[in-house]
């Protein structure tokens, strides 16, 4: 594995653990989001890896605190302004669409391009002590990694509307009443739980997974007769798959699946 000043990885049981280290308050800078795609790009390409847990390193309190508002303050045109949007929803798109499934372990503040990032994450498990928000209103500007669009997606138009209006921050308790997260969990318990639900997703068929993933993903943005029609064309392709028939072998003969990701 490449060595990456704000990115870490480690590998084990399938499961890739990706840390994001960039002190104070892991704010993501160009390079950080560059490593961060760098890094996605080469756990999507290795067939050892099934499954992302994404993290931000904790010593100061904080998963992701934002985008790097030194580097806005850097703007000089609405056209640069509008390159860094783009690249920004560029890197967080590439884990919306990633077919092996990324776990957010967030583990304590996690606001504006962090919470954008967070969003675009399959599954997102918090710390009690998380707190979420998108505070670029008070900075005169609007989220535009994508946060206008997910959140709203997640939780409700007017639930969105009215964080990204006010900037408040919510806790991580009336995160998970809204939708904006799947789970809450002990701050001492966050990275165990995180990578436990990973692993017991890993010991599933790699090809099971990436075919739901694309069902699951592509059906969200299309209307409900096309997405229909896209699982029914994805259930015909994994059917054709080896770990199909020792799924079904194995549920016939009261035995645990053996799969070979085939």
């Amino acid at each position: 594995m490449a060595e990456r000043e704000f990115i870490r990885m480690k590998i084990e049981d399938r499961v890739a653990l990706v840390t994001i280290d960039r002190p104070p308050v892991n704010a993501l800078n160009t390079k950080a989001m560059a490593e961060l795609s760098e890094a996605l790009e080469e756990l999507v390409n290795n067939p050892e890896v099934k499954v992302v847990v994404l993290t931000g390193e904790g010593k100061n309190h904080t998963f992701i605190a934002g985008a790097d508002v030194k580097e806005i303050a850097r703007l000089q045109s609405s056209k640069e302004a509008e390159e860094v949007a783009k690249r920004g929803q560029a890197m967080i798109r590439r884990i919306e669409k990633m077919k092996k499934p990324v776990i957010a372990a967030i583990n304590s503040v996690c606001l504006g391009g962090g919470n954008e990032l967070a969003m675009a994450c399959h599954l997102r498990i918090a710390s009690d002590r998380a707190r979420f928000g998108q505070p670029e209103i008070s900075l005169g500007i609007i989220p535009g990694f994508g946060g206008t669009q997910r959140l709203a997606r997640l939780v409700g138009t007017s639930k969105a509307r009215e964080l990204i209006l006010t900037g408040d921050m919510i806790t991580a308790q009336e995160a998970f009443r809204i939708g904006l997260v799947d789970r809450v969990v002990p701050d001492g318990e966050l990275l165990r739980q995180a990578l436990g639900l990973a692993k017991k997703i890993a010991q599933k068929s790699a090809v099971a997974l990436a075919h739901a993933q694309e069902a699951i993903t592509d059906g969200i943005e299309r209307s409900l007769e096309e997405g229909l029609e896209n699982e029914a064309r994805l259930f015909g392709k994994v059917a054709e798959s080896q770990d199909m028939r020792e799924g079904v072998q194995a549920f016939l003969e009261k035995r645990q699946p053996k799969f070979q990701d085939k």
